[in-house]
């Protein structure tokens, strides 16, 4: 959450992307670090589960949002996207 509020107030749509792959990269982490947890028995199976589930499923929504503000991108008169 961190990430992506930081992203967006760099004020561009550039720096905000960039730090919505890195809220998404953290997800991953999170799920990495889950894992850790559940083999050092920090954490039972279901638990495991359950937060495993919600952070992929966070990570595919970042997913989507980046798909979706990809596909809203500046286009130029030849139809190529424009960097932002």
């Amino acid at each position: 959450m961190s990430n992506i509020a930081e992203g967006f107030e760099r004020g561009s749509d550039r720096d905000f992307r960039h730090f919505l792959f890195i809220a998404k990269a953290s997800a991953g982490e999170v799920r990495s670090l889950l894992y850790v947890a559940l083999d050092l028995e920090y954490i039972d199976p279901p638990t495991y589960a359950s937060l495993t589930e919600q952070s992929g499923r966070i990570s595919r929504q970042i997913a989507g949002f980046i798909k979706y503000l990809d596909s809203q991108a500046p286009r130029a008169a030849n139809g190529k996207v424009v960097a932002p």
